[in-house]
């Protein structure tokens, strides 16, 4: 079959049969691009008004037709004059795709339907996230109370270690390194005399970096969230060195408050990334992670000007603060690990699976910690603190006799709590102090959560002996105040 003199034709033959055309430019194929419903060329626009009359009456109708479904159609013709000099021939020609007006309607009904349908589900979740709200602000939690005369009246009859005053952590999971930090403040000031404010964010931005890197080793099956340990500083601090808090704050929010929502969120949702595309690339993730944690919190500078001169974080760790890392030893009582023997902590937050807790009996456990303080060691203790004995507003913490009478409170009670979870690893604290107080023993614990903020003396909470016998998972102090108990564990 011979086509017609308006076949159209593939744009490249049109390029190359344009191509063999005489270069004058009478010869060469005209371009015209209109905006109605059907193709011009430019020998049809010589056409007279007269003679193109109908054909833009009927186009007219055409268009008023289907003006309800689609648009003017855009046309570009491509032509090229006739040997004869008559009207052009149509090469080709691009325009609008059109559009059928009866599906262009049925398709505007389904996209209403569908929009209304994401309407009422929007409604439907933001009233469900209304009452989720108004559940959780409503939501009542178990509480109990002291007599007015068996509660510490004040801090002041508290023997206590040299301390800096508390430090809130604001909305970040870091009480670890609050708490192990002003440990070791105080430390310094015990051993250097040395008094200064140091960055609790240096070591969680190298803490999350060691996570990312065993997540990826492990291929996900470790841990990645913000809590850790208090012997996690003491490990990071051996790598890196410290900061004191003028080197480096750790946060970028003007209001200089801790803030680590986003920064949580997108790191754990790198993380998930990785474990679900198999990314297993250590470097690669690293370097992701760092630019989510340079962003929300800078980078540790690797020196800083310390007394008008320079130094490194080591540097300062070594010959300022004095603080020797091996030197801190953590301790827990349990009856899955053999006493006098060293393990691991099971909880989550023991991420890197430290096995180096010297375990011991929940009385020499008590004894050892107690002793610290009255010889003036402070010490970093971990702790459950979802207890119905947690009194905010009066700042204690104590066992209620309908949960467990004092008397009661021995190795297996203690053990019966860890194992069904009743006991969990929540919070951890720096202990200041010790005192005797209405028949009971008493620690001062200087608590950089917002919990702590609520009652007379804000940071601190007043712990009762029971509490620690009973929800205390470990500590971490310094060797020399546990020698002789560490004297009987094998080297």
């Amino acid at each position: 079959m011979v086509p017609s003199a308006r076949s159209l034709v593939p744009i490249s033959l049109c390029a190359t049969l344009l191509a063999g055309c005489s270069p004058e430019p009478a010869e060469q194929a005209a371009v015209t691009a209109t905006a109605t419903g059907s193709a011009t060329s430019s020998a049809a626009a010589a056409t007279p008004a007269s003679a193109s009359a109908p054909a833009s009456a009927a186009a007219s109708a055409s268009a008023a037709a289907s003006a309800s479904a689609a648009a003017a159609r855009t046309v570009v013709t491509i032509a090229a004059p006739a040997s004869d000099g008559g009207p052009g021939v149509e090469l080709a020609r691009y325009e609008t795709e059109w559009r059928d007006p009866t599906l262009e309607e049925l398709r505007e009904r389904d996209r209403k339907w569908q929009d209304e349908q994401d309407k009422q589900t929007g409604e439907i979740r933001k009233g469900q996230k209304e009452k989720k709200e108004q559940e959780r602000r409503e939501k009542k939690i178990l509480h109990s109370s002291l007599p007015e005369a068996e509660l510490p009246a004040s801090l002041e009859p508290f023997r206590q270690v040299a301390h800096r005053p508390p430090t809130a952590q604001y909305q970040s999971g870091t009480c670890w390194a609050f708490a192990a930090t002003s440990f070791l403040e105080s430390e310094a000031q015990r051993i250097a005399g040395r008094e200064i404010k140091l960055s609790e964010m240096a070591t969680a931005y190298w803490e999350y970096l060691d996570k990312a890197a065993r997540f990826v080793a492990e291929r996900g099956d470790s841990a990645f969230a913000e809590g850790s340990e208090a012997n996690a500083v003491t490990r990071v601090w051996k790598e890196h060195g410290a900061w004191p808090l003028a080197a480096y704050p750790g946060v970028t929010a003007q209001d200089q408050r801790y803030d680590h929502q986003r920064l949580f969120r997108e790191a754990n949702s790198l993380m998930e990334a990785v474990r679900d595309k198999g990314l297993w690339d250590g470097p690669s993730v690293r370097s992701l992670l760092g630019v989510v944690l340079d962003r929300e919190m800078g980078r540790p500078p690797e020196s800083f000007a310390l007394d008008g001169k320079s130094t490194t974080p080591l540097g300062f760790m070594r010959d300022s603060l004095r603080i020797e890392p091996d030197d801190y030893v953590s301790l827990m009582s349990t009856l899955s690990v053999p006493f006098y023997t060293r393990g691991e902590l099971k909880v989550p937050d023991n991420w890197w699976h430290d096995a180096s807790y010297h375990n011991v009996p929940l009385d020499e456990f008590y004894a050892a910690l107690r002793e610290a303080l009255r010889r003036g060691y402070g010490a970093v203790l971990a702790l459950d603190v979802t207890e119905p004995g947690k009194d905010a507003e009066n700042d204690v913490m104590f066992v209620p006799d309908y949960d467990i009478p004092t008397s009661r409170i021995d190795q297996l009670a203690r053990e019966y709590r860890m194992a069904q979870g009743v006991t969990t690893d929540d919070h951890g604290v720096h202990l200041v102090g010790f005192s005797a107080h209405a028949g009971h023993e008493w620690f001062l614990a200087k608590d950089s959560g917002r919990s702590a903020r609520r009652g007379k003396f804000e940071g601190y909470y007043f712990i009762r002996d029971d509490y620690v016998r009973l929800k205390a998972l470990s500590f971490m102090v310094h060797k020399d105040a546990v020698a002789e108990l560490l004297a009987k564990f094998r080297p």
